[in-house]
């Protein structure tokens, strides 16, 4: 076919009008979507999509265009024409409409088997010009005890930033290291992913507050924009909402009409309620890894709800505080579903409220399913927030979901790439399935960000004790006394004590710290307690141990009567009847274990129960049942209760707990197994 003929098959084929007329709609499709979907709050990513559909649609109209004509006896291939008929337009028009359909339903077909993949985060802005780092806000008040208003401002300035779905704004855990005025602006941005960066302070004299803002564009240290707002403490609310307003304007990012109600919720009327409020969000700024900030956070949460019953954000801070309370030190003391309920009858469809729906039903209910229904939820109303991502990663690794636990991580780093918490979080995930080097390393980029704290460096001991690398470990501990305040700490430092066997040496710390140290909590208390009687039976001081034991026994006996389905208290509980040698007492408690762990479908502390018929078969001396807990634990990957990682062969050759176990051939075999020393979780 020359040329000549081949644009004449073009025109006899209909496929210069089916070209035109796929362009006149796909550009009416587009002007209906800039206009129709802001009206119903379809974020933007949304008419990003309906172009990319129509591009793609184009060149398969031509080809059905070319290929396929409709004909009275239906749908038939076109062939080739020696002469070019005439043909009658009239009858032609409605063909195009449905070429124009049927290349938009295979677009969307393919497009959509492409993007159903992705998970939370795939809605983020793609552009790097619509994104923030909100930096420390410096506090100018002469009393220096005012700068928990400096951190609370910046606080609530990122949530309402973390609303809009056009930004991608980093969390405060990532940003509250540098300080209020750094001099590299453009490193600090390159290493948070940013284009701009927010700065700001804040003086506050009597009832005045002055905040001044700036938005900076970081690679040419130019400023956007800049305002300075002059309030009364009683008119304090609205400065948030204004300065992220302001800041999605100068980015060009848009606000849902979803997004511009969040913003005229007013949190309260009462400032010292407010005042109180900010003070629990800087408390929570500094760190949650202990109990301590932990309820002083919470003690402040309690005072905003007092001065004001109708503060709808308190309440669901104070529901989410309990939770972690209960998930992370197993203290359940607190009243977690009360608070939330007053957050639901005040503001029920509210982010906040949603949140701390989310972790009540993943910490508290360990309904993980709901959780996880509840946290997408979330993610359409807090894109911006690190935390849900982070926290669909622990639920996916208790369904066993590795894959989804690394995607999920790396959504929630890049919202919040310098959290060490975040990495603390990711390191365990790695440890989970004993890829130890890996979570070494994570543990390394979280050190170079706070290179002090005895949490990161307790579990960088972990990783090391379970390869048996003590020399390495013992460095990571070496600051560690009886009255260090961090409970992951201390137990650190006991587990290496006992690796080392310098038995003595663990009790003597633990006797210092029952006797002096001044516990958060009768559940905290009663850990120790147990601890010091666990450690006099290994260091093989029977009576000691017996004697110790009875007292714990019988606190926690009381405790589990007040939360029976609490894991913690039932596990220490049935190795307590170990070591005072009630045999039926012990192996009715780990049922009692087994049945709580069963009901939580939850395959990372599942084998907590494993774990426990382990240690107590090993007490009351039944080798052979201890030897095939420890056989199936050292092949899963898995949440360690004893050691803080999975048993590997290293431990089980170090640790005398097992001691009873070594002359078992069944036991040495295992000891040396160096395949179980490998990843797991394939």
């Amino acid at each position: 076919m020359n040329l000549t003929s081949f644009f004449a098959e073009l025109k006899r084929r209909n496929v210069y009008k089916v070209a035109a007329a796929y362009a006149v709609v796909g550009w009416l499709l587009v002007q209906v979507a800039t206009q129709v979907f802001p009206f119903f709050e379809i974020p933007s990513w949304g008419i990003r999509l309906i172009v990319l559909i129509i591009i793609i649609g184009f060149p398969i109209a031509l080809i059905l265009a070319w290929a396929f004509e409709l004909t009275p006896e239906g749908l038939k291939r076109t062939d080739f024409a020696e002469e070019m008929p005439r043909r009658s337009s009239g009858s032609r028009a409605w063909i195009y409409v449905v070429i124009i359909a049927g290349a938009i339903s295979l677009s969307l077909f393919f497009l959509g088997r492409y993007t159903a993949s992705l998970g939370v985060g795939s809605q983020r802005p793609e552009s790097l010009e619509k994104s923030i780092a909100v930096l420390p806000f410096e506090n100018l008040s002469e009393d220096k005890a005012n700068a928990y208003f400096a951190t609370g401002i910046q606080e609530e300035i990122m949530t309402r930033l973390a609303k809009i779905t056009d930004l991608k704004v980093i969390s405060r855990t990532s940003t509250q290291q540098y300080q209020s005025k750094p001099g590299n602006l453009s490193q600090i941005a390159k290493e948070l992913g940013v284009a701009h960066v927010l700065e700001g302070s804040v003086q506050k004299v009597g009832e005045q507050v002055r905040v001044n803002v700036q938005l900076i564009k970081a690679d040419r240290d130019s400023h956007i924009w800049a305002e300075t707002y002059d309030r009364k403490l009683t008119d304090i609310f609205g400065v948030e909402s204004d300065v992220a307003k302001s800041i999605a304007q100068s980015l060009q990012a848009k606000l849902s009409g979803r997004e511009e109600q969040a913003f005229a919720i007013q949190p309260t009327d009462n400032p010292d309620a407010y005042d109180a409020y900010l003070r629990g969000l800087a408390v929570e700024s500094e760190s949650l890894l202990s109990v301590y900030p932990l309820q002083k956070a919470i003690s402040f949460y309690k005072r905003a709800v007092q001065l004001d019953p109708n503060f709808a954000l308190a309440w669901a801070r104070l529901s989410r505080m309990y939770s972690v309370l209960y998930s992370s030190f197993g203290d359940r003391t607190g009243n977690a579903k009360g608070a939330l309920e007053r957050a639901q009858a005040l503001q029920p469809d509210a982010a906040e409220t949603l949140l701390a729906l989310a972790y009540y039903e993943n910490d508290e209910l360990r309904d993980y399913e709901h959780a996880r229904e509840t946290f997408l939820r979330v993610a359409k109303l807090l894109p911006g927030n690190s935390e849900v991502p982070a926290s669909l990663a622990t639920i996916a690794r208790r369904e066993e979901q590795w894959d989804k636990v690394t995607g999920y991580s790396e959504k929630a780093l890049a919202l919040d790439p310098r959290n060490p918490e975040l990495l603390l979080r990711v390191a365990f995930n790695y440890g989970d399935q004993r890829q130890f080097e890996t979570a070494l390393s994570v543990l390394d980029r979280a050190l170079q960000i706070r290179p002090d704290d005895l949490d990161l460096k307790a579990a960088k001991a972990a990783m090391y004790q379970a390869q048996d690398k003590l020399t390495e470990a013992d460095r990571y501990l070496s600051d560690v006394t009886a009255m260090t305040p961090s409970y992951e700490a201390v137990g650190a430092k006991v587990t290496q004590l006992r690796l080392e066997r310098k038995n003595d040496e663990a009790v003597q710390l633990l006797k210092t710290r029952v006797a002096q140290f001044q516990f958060g909590s009768e559940v905290e208390e009663a850990v120790f307690d147990y601890f010091l009687a666990f450690a006099q039976h290994v260091a093989g001081d029977s009576a000691a141990a017996q004697a110790t034991a009875a007292q714990t026994r019988d606190r926690l006996v009381q405790l589990t009567r007040e939360q029976p389905d609490n894991d913690w208290l039932a596990v220490m509980l049935s190795q307590t009847y170990a070591i005072v040698g009630d045999k039926a007492a012990a192996w009715k408690e780990v049922e009692r274990v087994k049945t709580i762990t069963s009901s939580l479908s939850d395959a990372a502390i599942g084998p907590f129960a494993d774990e426990n018929v382990a240690v107590v078969a090993t007490i009351l001396g039944e080798k052979s049942r201890a030897i095939d807990s420890l056989s199936h634990l050292a092949r899963i990957p898995y949440s360690g209760w004893i050691y803080g990682n999975p048993i590997t062969p290293a431990v089980l050759r170090r640790d005398p707990i097992w001691d009873p176990l070594r002359s078992d051939p069944a036991f040495q075999k295992l000891c040396q197994d160096k395949a179980l020393s490998s990843t797991l979780a394939d």
